[in-house]
C-alpha cells in the first residue's frame, strides 16, 4: 500500500512559478509510474503529466507542455512538479498518483491506470 502526500500548493500571480512535491511512503516507490492530475471546480479531472520508473520517459498533457516539468527522486521516494508561466486556467486541485508498471519506461495518461492517490493540494493563480 502506497501513501501519497502532496505539498507546495498556494496562491501565485499569473506568470509566476510554483513547485509541488509528492512524498510517498509504504515502500516500492521505484516500481511505480508517478503521475500528476488536476481538477478545477466543475470540470473533469485532467491529466497533467506522468514519469516512468527510471525517469527515462515523461509525458505531459497538452495544456501544460513546455511550461511544467516533472521529476522524481527514487532515493527520496518523491516526485515534483515544477510549474512555470502559470495561467489562471491552471487553478485547480493537484493530485499525485502512483501506478504499478513492469517496464521502467512505461508512462500512464489515464487515471484508471493509477491505483494510489494523494488527497491533493490547491493551486490558485490570480490574474
Amino acid at each position: 500500500q502506497v501513501q501519497l502526500v502532496e505539498s507546495g500548493g498556494g496562491v501565485v500571480q499569473a506568470g509566476g512559478s510554483l513547485r509541488l512535491s509528492c512524498a510517498a511512503s509504504g515502500g516500492g516507490f521505484s516500481l511505480y509510474v508517478m503521475g500528476w492530475f488536476r481538477q478545477a471546480p466543475g470540470k473533469e479531472r485532467e491529466f497533467v503529466g506522468s514519469i516512468s520508473r527510471n525517469s527515462g520517459a515523461i509525458l505531459y498533457g497538452d495544456s501544460v507542455k513546455d511550461r511544467f516539468i516533472i521529476s522524481r527522486n527514487n532515493y527520496m521516494d518523491s516526485v515534483d512538479l515544477q510549474m512555470n508561466s502559470l495561467k489562471s486556467e491552471d487553478t485547480a486541485i493537484y493530485y499525485c498518483a502512483a501506478g504499478r508498471a513492469g517496464s521502467i519506461l512505461t508512462v500512464f495518461e489515464t487515471s484508471t491506470a493509477y491505483s494510489f492517490w494523494g488527497r491533493g493540494t490547491q493551486v490558485t493563480v490570480s490574474s
